[in-house]
């Protein structure tokens, strides 16, 4: 069975940091290509991030392009994203994705993790 779960979301001022975990297990993790999804309410999913198997090709919205970075531990099953300089736009939950279609937002995801921007 596919488990994506993700920590590490929380309140945190403008400005601030958090870095997200997702641990995942029940496939060959290391050979997949991972996502950072991220859905604000009364909005769509976004793309935030992904990476490669080998974690040596990222990709980044434009929307946190600079401020966040994504990467890998494939001996402990584990995807991060760093976040950086965050915005109350970031506000969001945070979901870790496989097999993820930006085109059709759609792919396994897990459970996710609130992000909250706020002064």
């Amino acid at each position: 069975e596919v488990q994506l779960v993700e920590s590490g979301g929380g309140l945190v001022q403008p400005g601030g940091s958090l870095r997200l975990s997702c641990a995942a297990s029940g496939f060959t993790f290391s050979t997949t290509y991972m996502y950072w999804v991220r859905q604000a309410p009364g909005k769509g999913p976004e793309t935030v991030s992904r990476i490669s198997p080998g974690g040596l090709s990222t990709y980044y919205a434009d929307s946190v392009k600079g401020r966040f970075t994504i990467s890998r531990d494939n001996a402990k099953n584990t995807v991060y994203l760093q976040m950086n300089s965050l915005k109350p736009e970031d506000t969001a939950v945070y979901y870790c994705a496989k097999d993820w279609s930006a085109m059709s937002n759609t792919g396994v995801r897990g459970q996710g993790t609130q992000v909250t921007v706020s002064s």
